[in-house]
């Protein structure tokens, strides 16, 4: 599987992650979108990132490459985190992968990001999704201008949560945002 950074000083590099890895990429067209909904309101080299379920470290390398110097990749699987932190190194990217549950970790972590960016298995129940947002704006997790955003399939609705902004669909992909 390829994985193309699309912007940055690593702008069109491609990846190419083992076919036995348990991961979904977010597709180009939606990371695309993504980045350019977040350059109208952050200065990107700035933010502190949070990268939930990382999988190929996909969304991670495009903070890196362009310019987040402090960025933490997650995710349960150790096949995963070694493929991410092998990346990362190779491209010296300031990211650190780490193994662990991303709900346990956001309930242990003392940490405080400008972004919190999750991209669950689409078939994880909507409850530990809400649960997650839930769980940031309890413990204070993000800034006081932080941003969660919350990549998930069409038939999820998130709209009624207290801190729910909006939501853009991109395809097969919407992304909810929280602030």
């Amino acid at each position: 599987m390829h994985i193309r950074i699309i912007s940055g000083k690593y702008k069109a590099r491609r990846i190419t992650a083992p076919k036995n890895l348990p991961i979904r990429p977010t597709t180009d067209r939606a990371k695309e979108a993504l980045f350019n909904i977040l350059r109208n309101d952050y200065y990107i080299p700035e933010l502190k990132i949070l990268d939930l379920f990382t999988g190929s470290g996909s969304i991670s390398y495009e903070f890196a490459s362009r310019g987040s110097k402090d960025i933490q990749a997650i995710d349960a699987n150790y096949a995963v985190i070694k493929f991410v932190q092998k990346t990362s190194d190779s491209f010296d990217f300031p990211i650190r992968a780490i193994k662990t549950d991303a709900v346990k970790f956001l309930e242990k972590t003392t940490d405080v990001y400008d972004l919190i960016f999750a991209d669950p298995p689409y078939d994880l129940d909507k409850e530990i999704q809400q649960k997650m947002v839930d769980i940031c704006f309890e413990r204070k997790l993000l800034k006081e201008d932080g941003l969660f955003v919350l990549e998930h399939i069409e038939q999820l609705d998130f709209s009624t949560h207290p801190h729910f902004k909006e939501s853009r669909k991109y395809g097969m992909t919407v992304f909810s945002f929280f602030t």
